[in-house]
C-alpha cells in the first residue's frame, strides 16, 4: 500500500509541469470556493484598482498646475479675474462697486506717497460671494476702459511679499518675472506702474501677525506709490482688521463694503440653479423637491458657498429620499460653512473621501478632521488628513494614523513625520535652515512605508536618499524648487508601481550630466505614465519602448544605435502625446512603419522633427512621413525640417485629419503643396513658417458661399512663404464671409507675392503684416462695425494707403496702431466733412513723424503712449508736428524717442504735455540737450545718447541737472 502511494506521487509529481493552464485555473476556483476569505480578498483587489484609476486621474490633474507656483501645491485657494457663476443677489453692492471705481477721490490727495491711490475693502465670512462678486466687476469693459493696467492677485493664507509682487507682473501680461531680490522685482513693477492709472484686485486677503503684515505689505504696495492719479484696489478679506491694516499702509480712511447673507428669494434662485443644473423639465416638474429646497435655505442663512455645495450634493441624486436625508441633517443647523463641507464629504462614495482631504486642504485648518476624529458622523472613523504648521499646538495632535500630510514646517516638525507610519500622501514644502533635511528624509523613508505620493518643494536639496527604495509601494514622486538634483537615486528602479517622476528645475541652474542622471535600467519601470525631465534627459533612456504604460513622451531624439531608434516607439500604445527628433536617423520606410503610430488609439498630440534642413535624400523623407500615419483622432500637429515636396498621403486625405484643431508646420523648404487644411471643419490654429515654396493655402476651394474655407479658424500665422501668390488655387475668388468666417488673430510676415485679402475678415480683432506686398487693405462691404482693436503695419513699401479714415464709424474698436518703415504711406483715408467720429486709440507707434499729420490722426484727443521710432533720416520735428504736441497731444502719458539716428532735437512743445509722465529716450545719438520738460513727468529714461547729454544731466556734477532735478524717477546710462 505504502508502494502504492509513493508511485502515485511520483507519477503525479512528474506529469505536474505538463498539465494544463485550465487545470490550474480551476484548481484557484475551488480554492476561492473553498476559503471565503481569498473570495473577500479578490473583491477588495478589484476594488482597490476601482480606486487606483480615480487617483491617477486625480494625479494627472496635479501635475497640470502652473509650475511656476512652485511653493503652493493644493493651495489652500486659488482664484482668477473670470466668473465661474451668475451673480444672484449682489446687484446693489455691485452697483456700489463699480460706482466707487468711477468716482475721482474725494480725499486730499497731498504729498503722501499713496496720493493717487483709493482703496476699497471687501468683507464678510468665508462662502459669501466677495470674489464672485468683484470678477463680475473685473470683467465689465466699461471698468476696463477706466484704467490703463489691471491686475488680479489672490494671495490666500500662503503669503509672500515676492510671489505677489511676480504674480502682479504676470497679470500684466507679463511672463514671470526671473529675477532674484526684492529690490528688482520692486524696481521692474515700479517702472511699469509709473504714470499708469491701476486697478488692482487683492483677492483673499487672511490676517497673521498684524505688525509683521503690515512691514510686508509695505514691500508690496511701494512700487504701486508711482502710479497715475485715481488708481484703485480693491480687497477681499474676511477680517476688519486686514482692512484697517490696509487703511494704515496707504494712509487712507478704511473704506468697506460688508456682504452679509443672501435673502432666502435669492438664496433658494441660486440653489436651484445648482441642484437642477442640466435638468431640462419644466419647473413645474419635481415639485416635490423644489419643496425640499425651498426647507433647505431656511437652515443656511442666506450663505451663497451653501447654497452652490449643497446644490452641487443635491443634483447627481435627483431621488426624494436623498433629498430628504440632507434636509433632515443636522449638519444644515449649524451656522458654519464646515458643517456644509462635512455633508458634502459624507455623501461622497468611500473611494473618494480620502481625496476631499487633500482637495479642501484649508477645511482641514479649521476643525474638520476633529469632528471627524470624534465619530460625529459614523461613516467614517479615523482621521486621514492632516496638516502640520510650525508653532501650531493643534498640528500636534494629529492622529497616528493619519493618512494624507502636508508639511509647511522646519526641521523640528518634521522630525514628528516619522511617528506617522500610515501615512499615504506627504507634501513636503522646507523652509531655508541650515538643518540636514537629507538625513531627515532618510528617517522618513524609513518609517512611512506605505507611502504612495510624495511631494518634495525645497531649496536644500542636490541628492535624493537611496534609502528611498524602502517606499515600495510609491506611485507619484514629484521634487521641485530652486534646488539642483545632481541624479536622481538609484534604487529607483525598485520601485516597480511608480506611475509619475516629475523634476521641475529652475531654468537657470547648470545642468548634470545627462547620462549619469537617470538610473541606467530606469526603462524596468514598467507601470511609469508620466515622465518630466529638464531637456533632453528622457532621450538618454536606453531601451524606452519598454516603458509600455508612458502617456506622454516629448521630445525623444532618434539615434542610430540600438535602443534609441523608432522602433522603440512600437509597444508605447498608450500615448496621448509624442513628439519625435532626429527622423533623419530612420534608415528606411519599414523602420518607420514598425512604430505603429496608426496603433495608438489615444494620440492626440504629435511632433514629428528632422533636427536641420540640411540636404537629405527627399524621397526618404516624404516616404517616412507617409509611415507615420496617426489615428484619425489626433488634435494638434506639428511637423519640422521635413525637406519633402508633398504633403503626407495621409493628410491628403480630409478625413484622417478631421479632428485636428491646431497645425503647425516648419522650416520645411522644399514643400509645395499644402493638403486641403480649409476644409477641416474643427481647425482653429493654424502656424505656417518659413516654406518658401507654397504658392497657395487651399486647393479645393470653389469660390461659392455654401463652402467656407477655414470655417472654425480663429488664429492664423504666416511667415517666410515668399512664394505665396494667393489664398486659393487658380485665382478661385471668394465672396465676403467664405474666407476665414471666425478669425480673430491674423499675421502676415514676409510673404511679398501675396494678394490681399478679398476683405477683412467679420471678427478680426488683431492685424499684423509685415514685409507684404500690399498696396491697401480692403475692409467687409457691408456696415458692420469692424471689431479690429490692433493694426500693425511695418516694413510694407508698396503700400500707399489704409482706410482707416474712410472707416472711422467702424473702426471704433481700435486701440493699438502701428505704422512703421513705409516710405509710400501717403494716406489713411478720407474724412468725410459730415462726419463727426474720432478714433479712439490709446496707442500708436509711428517711424515718420508726417503721419501725425494726417486724418483721423491729425485730430485725436485720446491718445496715452506714443512712441515714434526707426528712423535714420529725422534731424528736427517740422512746425506742423510742434503744433500737433500742443493741440492733440495733450492726453499723452507716455512718449518715447528711439533709434533715432539723425535726430539732432526733440519738440520743444513737450513742455505744454501736462499729462505726460513717462518720457523714454534711448538710441539717439546726436541729441546734445532737452528741451524744458513738462511739469508733472514722473519718469526720466535716457541711454545710448550723445556723451555730451550724459555729462549735462548726469547725477554726478552735471552743468544741467538742476533742471531735471524735480523728476521723481530719473535714469540715465551713456
Amino acid at each position: 500500500m505504502e508502494e502504492t502511494k509513493k508511485r502515485t506521487a511520483s507519477s503525479s509529481n512528474a506529469s505536474f509541469p505538463i498539465e494544463s493552464a485550465s487545470k490550474i485555473y480551476k484548481v484557484g476556483e475551488r480554492a476561492l470556493k473553498i476559503d471565503p476569505n481569498l473570495k473577500r480578498l479578490e473583491e477588495v483587489v478589484q476594488k482597490l484598482d476601482k480606486v487606483s484609476a480615480g487617483v491617477t486621474n486625480f494625479l494627472h490633474l496635479l501635475d497640470g498646475a502652473k509650475q511656476e507656483q512652485q511653493r503652493v501645491l493644493y493651495k489652500t485657494r486659488e482664484t482668477g479675474s473670470l466668473p465661474r457663476n451668475d451673480l444672484i443677489g449682489r446687484g446693489k453692492d455691485k452697483k456700489f462697486v463699480m460706482q466707487w471705481l468711477r468716482k475721482p477721490s474725494n480725499e486730499h490727495r497731498g504729498t503722501d506717497l499713496y496720493r493717487n491711490i483709493s482703496l476699497l475693502s471687501i468683507g464678510g465670512h468665508g462662502g459669501m460671494g466677495k470674489t464672485t462678486l468683484l470678477q463680475h466687476v473685473y470683467e465689465k469693459d466699461e471698468i476696463t476702459k477706466e484704467f490703463d493696467l489691471k491686475m488680479w492677485v489672490c494671495v490666500s493664507n500662503n503669503f509672500d511679499v515676492k510671489k505677489v509682487i511676480a504674480d502682479m507682473s504676470e497679470s500684466l501680461d507679463k511672463d514671470w518675472p526671473r529675477l532674484e531680490t526684492l529690490e528688482a522685482l520692486q524696481d521692474s513693477l515700479r517702472i511699469e506702474m509709473t504714470a499708469k492709472k491701476f486697478l488692482l484686485v487683492l483677492d483673499d486677503i487672511w490676517e497673521e501677525e498684524e505688525e509683521k503684515d503690515k512691514s510686508k505689505w509695505e514691500d508690496v504696495l511701494a512700487p504701486l506709490a508711482s502710479g497715475g492719479f485715481c488708481s484703485k484696489i480693491l480687497v477681499t478679506t474676511r477680517t476688519d482688521s486686514v482692512a484697517l491694516m490696509f487703511a494704515k499702509v496707504i494712509k487712507k480712511k478704511k473704506e468697506t463694503v460688508k456682504l452679509d447673507g443672501l435673502e432666502e428669494d435669492e438664496s433658494l434662485q441660486l440653489l436651484n440653479s445648482h441642484a437642477f443644473v442640466g435638468v431640462e423639465n419644466t419647473p413645474d416638474d419635481h415639485k416635490k423637491l423644489r419643496t425640499i429646497t425651498g426647507e433647505i435655505v431656511k437652515k443656511f442663512l442666506g450663505s451663497p458657498l451653501a447654497a452652490k455645495v449643497i446644490g452641487g450634493v443635491l443634483k447627481d441624486n435627483l431621488d426624494e429620499r436623498h433629498w430628504r436625508t440632507v434636509l433632515e441633517s443636522n449638519l444644515l443647523g449649524q451656522n458654519s460653512i464646515n458643517s456644509i463641507f462635512r455633508l458634502s464629504y459624507i455623501v461622497l462614495p468611500k473611494s473618494s473621501t480620502k481625496l476631499f482631504c487633500i482637495l479642501f486642504p484649508n477645511v482641514d485648518c479649521i476643525g474638520f478632521h476633529s469632528a471627524i476624529s470624534r465619530n460625529d458622523y459614523g461613516g467614517y472613523r479615523r482621521k486621514e488628513c492632516g496638516k502640520l504648521v510650525d508653532d501650531e499646538e493643534s498640528s500636534l495632535k494629529i492622529s497616528e494614523t493619519i493618512r494624507h500630510l502636508s508639511v509647511q514646517t522646519y526641521p523640528d516638525i518634521l522630525k514628528k513625520i516619522e511617528k506617522f507610519k500610515h501615512l499615504h500622501s506627504l507634501f513636503l514644502f522646507y523652509e531655508n535652515s541650515n538643518h540636514d533635511l537629507y538625513s531627515i528624509l532618510i528617517e522618513i523613508f524609513k518609517a512611512s512605508r506605505c507611502l504612495r505620493l510624495l511631494y518634495i518643494c525645497t531649496d536644500e536639496l542636490e541628492m535624493i536618499p537611496e534609502e528611498i527604495r524602502y517606499l515600495k509601494h510609491l506611485r507619484y514622486l514629484k521634487i521641485e524648487g530652486r534646488l539642483n538634483v545632481t541624479r536622481l537615486p538609484r534604487s529607483l528602479i525598485n520601485l516597480y508601481h511608480l506611475q509619475y517622476i516629475i523634476y521641475d528645475r529652475p531654468w537657470m541652474l547648470s545642468l548634470p550630466k545627462v547620462d549619469d542622471f537617470l538610473p541606467s535600467d530606469i526603462n524596468n519601470l514598467s507601470n511609469l505614465r508620466y515622465l518630466k525631465l529638464p531637456r533632453n534627459y528622457i532621450s538618454s533612456i536606453c531601451g524606452i519602448g519598454k516603458l509600455y504604460s508612458l502617456q506622454e513622451l516629448y521630445m525623444f531624439d532618434l539615434r542610430n544605435e540600438m535602443g534609441y531608434r523608432i522602433d522603440e516607439l512600437k509597444y508605447l500604445n498608450d500615448l496621448c502625446k509624442l513628439g519625435i527628433n532626429c527622423l533623419e536617423n530612420v534608415k528606411d520606410v519599414e523602420e518607420a512603419r514598425i512604430a505603429q503610430l496608426c496603433g495608438k488609439r489615444r494620440l492626440t498630440d504629435l511632433t514629428l522633427c528632422w533636427s536641420n534642413t540640411y540636404s537629405r535624400n527627399i524621397d526618404l523623407d516624404e516616404n517616412v512621413l507617409d509611415n507615420l500615419q496617426p489615428q484619425d483622432i489626433l488634435r494638434n500637429l506639428s511637423i519640422k525640417n521635413y525637406m519633402g515636396a508633398r504633403s503626407a498621403i495621409w493628410m491628403n486625405n480630409v478625413n484622417r485629419i478631421f479632428n485636428l484643431k491646431k497645425i503647425e508646420l516648419k522650416y520645411c523648404n522644399e514643400w509645395e503643396t499644402l493638403p486641403s487644411l480649409g476644409q477641416l471643419p474643427f481647425l482653429k490654429s493654424l502656424k505656417l513658417l518659413d516654406m518658401p515654396k507654397v504658392k497657395w493655402l487651399e486647393s479645393k476651394f470653389n469660390g461659392n458661399d455654401k463652402y467656407r474655407a477655414f470655417p472654425l479658424l480663429e488664429v492664423l500665422y504666416i511667415r517666410g512663404l515668399e512664394a505665396l501668390e494667393d489664398w486659393f488655387e487658380a485665382g478661385v475668388a471668394a465672396e465676403d464671409g467664405c474666407l476665414f468666417p471666425c478669425l480673430i488673430e491674423l499675421e502676415l510676415f514676409d510673404c511679398p507675392k501675396l494678394k490681399e485679402l478679398p476683405s477683412l475678415p467679420s471678427k478680426l480683432k488683431s492685424l499684423k503684416m509685415r514685409l507684404m506686398g500690399w498696396k491697401t487693405l480692403n475692409c467687409c462691404s457691408n456696415s458692420n462695425p469692424i471689431p479690429l482693436e490692433t493694426l500693425e503695419v511695418i516694413r510694407c513699401p508698396n503700400i500707399t494707403s489704409l482706410p482707416l479714415a474712410d472707416e472711422i464709424a467702424r473702426l471704433a474698436a481700435l486701440r493699438y496702431l502701428t505704422i512703421r518703415d513705409c516710405p509710400n504711406l501717403i494716406s489713411l483715408g478720407e474724412m468725410q466733412t459730415t462726419n463727426n467720429c474720432h478714433l479712439m486709440l490709446s496707442d500708436l507707434r509711428i517711424s515718420d513723424p508726417l503721419v501725425l499729420l494726417m486724418e483721423p490722426l491729425r485730430s485725436i484727443a485720446s491718445l496715452k503712449k506714443l512712441i515714434i521710432r526707426n528712423n535714420d533720416e529725422l534731424v528736427s520735428f517740422p512746425n506742423e508736428t510742434e503744433q500737433w504736441f500742443l493741440k492733440d497731444g495733450s492726453s499723452l502719458s507716455e512718449l518715447e524717442f528711439s533709434t533715432l539716428e539723425s535726430l539732432e532735437s526733440l519738440p520743444s512743445s513737450l513742455e505744454s504735455l501736462y499729462s505726460l509722465q513717462i518720457l523714454n529716450i534711448s538710441n539717439v545719438p546726436m541729441l546734445r540737450e532737452l528741451p524744458n520738460l513738462p511739469p508733472n513727468l514722473q519718469l526720466l529714461s535716457i541711454g545710448e545718447c550723445h556723451p555730451e547729454l550724459f555729462e549735462r544731466y548726469g547725477e554726478d556734477g552735471g552743468s544741467d541737472r538742476h533742471k531735471i532735478a524735480r523728476i521723481p524717477y530719473i535714469h540715465i546710462y551713456p
